[in-house]
């Protein structure tokens, strides 16, 4: 009987944990990108198609807005002593939510002004950065900016 119960009990909160659309393992969208601290040309811009079918606000953290379930960009980036910015810049109002190389949600709205987002890092670490732009409503072009310059 108690390991009927044990069981019951972790079928239940099986059930009640929100299942994850994300796949980190899944093929960016719009490309790799592989960039170390102090690189030329600064910044690296990916024009994509943001939004999904997916809503962000299931995600942890305050993540919001529609993505897709495979990452827009992966960056893999090899850190130094500059921070590290991460930002969109589009006409429609958009969002960000990076899974960064420590396993952790890092999501933004608006932070950049004018409806654009951005995340800083400001001790960025060396590794995989998978990148979801987000919209709340269709599907706009926008610009993924990397840069290490505030």
């Amino acid at each position: 009987m108690m390991i009927r119960s044990i069981c019951l009990a972790a079928a239940l909160t099986l059930a009640a944990a929100p299942a994850l659309a994300q796949d980190v393992s899944a093929s960016p969208t719009f490309g790799n990108v592989r960039l170390s601290s102090g690189f030329p040309n600064d910044p690296h811009t990916t024009t994509v198609i943001a939004g999904g079918s997916v809503n962000a606000a299931n995600l942890p953290g305050a993540c919001v807005g529609q993505i897709g379930e495979a990452p827009d960009v992966r960056l893999t980036y090899s850190g130094g002593s500059m921070p590290l910015f991460i930002r969109t810049v589009a006409a429609a109002d958009t969002t960000l939510v990076i899974n960064g190389p420590d396993g952790r949600w890092y999501c933004d709205d608006d932070s950049h002004g004018d409806g654009d987002a951005q995340v800083r890092f400001s001790r960025p670490q060396s590794g995989v950065y998978d990148i979801w732009i987000g919209a709340f409503s269709g599907n706009p072009e926008a610009t993924l900016v990397i840069t290490e310059i505030e």
